[in-house]
């Protein structure tokens, strides 16, 4: 069974930092796209950022130069380093695997 649980996210003021982490289990990681989601109330859940089996990264225009995506495979985790946080940065952020499987979601808030 496939298992993806975020953690890291809470309340930061504008211009603040937050490192997210997303722990995966029951999938062959090493071989996945593994990638971050995020979705603020009322608003449809949008990409943020991606990274291949082979470290090529792919971020959502809106978060570059701000969010670094990372990942360690041998110990099956995904990480997002969020930068210089902005308000309209607040939402539910969720780790994506494969395409497939879904991590129960992590609140990140930015206060201004």
């Amino acid at each position: 069974q496939v298992q993806l649980v975020e953690s890291g996210g809470g309340l930061v003021q504008a211009g603040g930092s937050l490192r997210l982490s997303c722990a995966a289990s029951g999938i062959v990681f090493s071989i996945n796209v593994m990638a971050w989601y995020r979705q603020a109330p009322g608003k449809q859940r949008e990409l943020v950022a991606l990274i291949t089996s082979g470290g090529s990264t792919n971020y959502a225009d809106s978060v570059k130069g701000r969010f670094t995506i990372s990942r360690n495979n041998a110990r099956k985790m995904v990480y997002l380093e969020m930068n210089n946080l902005k308000p309209e940065d607040s939402a539910a952020y969720y780790c994506n695997g494969g395409g497939s499987w879904w991590g129960q979601g992590i609140q990140v808030t930015v206060s201004s």
